[in-house]
């Protein structure tokens, strides 16, 4: 596919994805993009903040119980931060698909998936179909 460029066009902040519209004509790309970069930043400075929590934490609890609970703590933590990066590197993707037009259509069929599904998790590659179709056969092959 050839690239598309995207220049800046300014999307309202009011501006709702309709399917009234061509599907991911100019202004839902730049919607989506807004979307995901606005993700992309929030999950960024929560990281940070996470980050400078577990640095100032004093690791010299007295209690053995206190000492447990905080390094618990801790673990939840990191491996939340693991989630948010791996979605971190979900939404480049989505943010590739969509300089390369690729983006809102479904990996399996190549339809477009609905504004709805793509609102609801931008970095959706698949239609709410064939999600659905992926979900019932992993779990035929985990169930056996």
């Amino acid at each position: 596919m050839t690239a598309i460029v995207v220049p800046n066009t300014n999307v309202p902040s009011d501006y709702v994805p309709s399917d009234d519209e061509e599907f991911m004509n100019e202004r839902q790309r730049e919607y989506f993009r807004k979307k995901l970069e606005d993700w992309k930043e929030q999950i960024l400075a929560d990281s940070k903040d996470t980050l400078s929590h577990l640095q100032t934490e004093t690791a010299s609890l007295p209690d053995v119980a206190d000492r447990a609970s905080a390094e618990t703590d801790k673990s939840i933590e990191l491996r939340a931060r693991d989630r948010q990066r791996k979605l971190i590197s979900k939404i480049d993707a989505a943010l590739r698909r969509i300089d390369d037009g690729s983006y809102g259509y479904c990996d399996e069929t190549g339809e477009p998936i609905s504004l709805g599904r793509l609102m609801a998790r931008p970095v959706a590659t698949l239609s709410l179909e064939a999600q659905e179709r992926h979900e019932r056969s992993e779990r035929i092959y985990r169930d056996d």
